[in-house]
């Protein structure tokens, strides 16, 4: 008998280590949702009853604070790693790194090299646990970050239709047990795209605005037909601020960089800001001064003196010296310059200080693990990653910047 207790303690010991964790089916799901560029305020302003109803029965915040700079790649990124742009390296839409070059989210062999993505990913953390994972169109899961994809994914490619994007979703939700994901992310663009084209006040952004309603509207209802505790969180990388077709507004780069010495120096401008990287202390000074002295409606930087409250000091991507546009102004080339001009109609831009409040989005999460009919205050898009982590049961996380306890009382156990 004593032996047999022996060898059945052998068998826990050792044998159970190779048994994969197994799912019933019954464990919680997080859909990740995110439609681009959606304001903060848009869901009031433009009456979107399907947003209203979610909002009801969830938990919503004033607003989602978006990291510095409020543009999409950074902010998305920021969402699915729980950390600030100076910590996950994607620091802007474009940006330059003194070993892989020029990053530019035109670029596609730069937004597939892995190099340039650092943390650990929702994705990532939920296969790490034996769960599967799966993401229609979000910024680095087209790329092998720390060696893995999610289970399964899509390239980008804007003209899948916003319906076959949901059909889809659904599909992987209707697998087997075993295959089914655990964590799926979701990308929409029109209301960005609108927002841009017209201005955030725009019969066409409400237009796209009413979309999404109609596809939340979709997406839920559809869930209803899917025996599944999915919980369903909505989210946005940024606002949105308007910009009148007038000439001071818009700033010539040729223009602000005339006649100042850029020998040894590189520049990335993305519109709302631009990086300046020299090759040492000598030419950073002589481009502080030359940038100082023409000062029109922004303000420069040394990189270490950018405020501490943007977390956006500590890394080698972000420029030697970084111009950061006031709200309502942005640089383009000359003949981008012109065209706008030409356009004749408001146009909305963002990437501006997180503080402000048309660059903030928004945060709406429903399910059966969160809270009902509870509006919270703003807080910062870094904190959804401990988040979902609570939802699916997962306690060891990587180091990262979000806290847990932000949202953790949201959680229902």
């Amino acid at each position: 008998m004593r032996k047999l207790l022996i060898l059945f303690s052998l068998f826990l010991a050792f044998g159970c280590a190779n048994i994969k964790q197994i799912h019933t089916g019954d464990e919680p799901y997080v859909l990740l949702i995110s439609f681009d560029g959606f304001r903060h305020d848009y869901v009031e302003k433009y009456n979107a009853p399907n947003f209203m109803a979610f909002i009801k029965e969830g938990v919503s915040a004033k607003s989602l604070i978006s990291a510095f700079p409020s543009k999409t790649f950074p902010n998305h990124y920021s969402i699915v790693t729980g950390l600030y742009p100076e910590h996950h390296g994607l620091v802007d839409n474009t940006f330059l790194d003194s070993k892989l070059g020029l990053y530019k989210i035109s670029d596609r062999e730069a937004v597939a090299n892995p190099s340039f993505y650092k943390g650990v990913p929702l994705w990532q953390l939920v296969q790490s646990h034996g769960m599967k994972s799966a993401s229609f169109f979000w910024v680095g899961s087209e790329t092998p970050v720390g060696g893995t994809y999610p289970t399964y994914w899509k390239p980008y490619d804007g003209s899948i239709s916003n319906e076959d994007r949901v059909k889809t979703v659904m599909n992987w939700l209707k697998l087997p047990v075993a295959e089914r994901p655990r964590f799926i992310s979701l990308y929409f663009s029109m209301v960005d795209s609108a927002g841009h084209g017209y201005g955030p006040d725009s019969e066409e952004t409400k237009a796209a605005v009413l979309e999404a309603d109609a596809l939340l509207g979709l997406i839920m209802n559809d869930l209803k037909n899917i025996d599944l505790d999915v919980n369903v969180i909505v989210v946005s990388d940024h606002g949105m601020l308007g910009i009148q077709p007038k000439p001071d507004h818009f700033l010539s780069e040729e223009n602000l960089i005339k006649d100042i010495d850029l020998k040894n120096v590189v520049y990335a401008n993305d519109g709302s800001q631009i990086h300046f990287y020299c090759d040492g202390p000598a030419s950073k000074e002589r481009v502080y001064k030359a940038l100082n002295t023409r000062k029109n409606h922004f303000t420069v930087y040394k990189n270490e003196d950018i405020p501490a409250k943007w977390h956006y000091r500590h890394n080698q991507r972000i420029g030697d010296i970084l111009v950061v546009m006031d709200s309502g102004y942005y640089t383009f080339s000359r003949s981008q310059r012109e065209a706008v001009l030409n356009a004749q109609h408001t146009i909305g831009v963002h990437g501006y200080r997180p503080e402000l409040t048309a660059m903030q989005g928004i945060f709406y999460a429903k399910g059966p693990q969160i809270a009902g009919g509870i509006s919270i205050e703003s807080f910062e898009n870094i904190h959804i990653y401990p988040f979902i982590a609570g939802i699916l049961n997962i306690r060891k996380l990587p180091v990262i910047d979000g806290k847990k306890e932000v949202l953790k009382k949201y959680l229902v156990k």
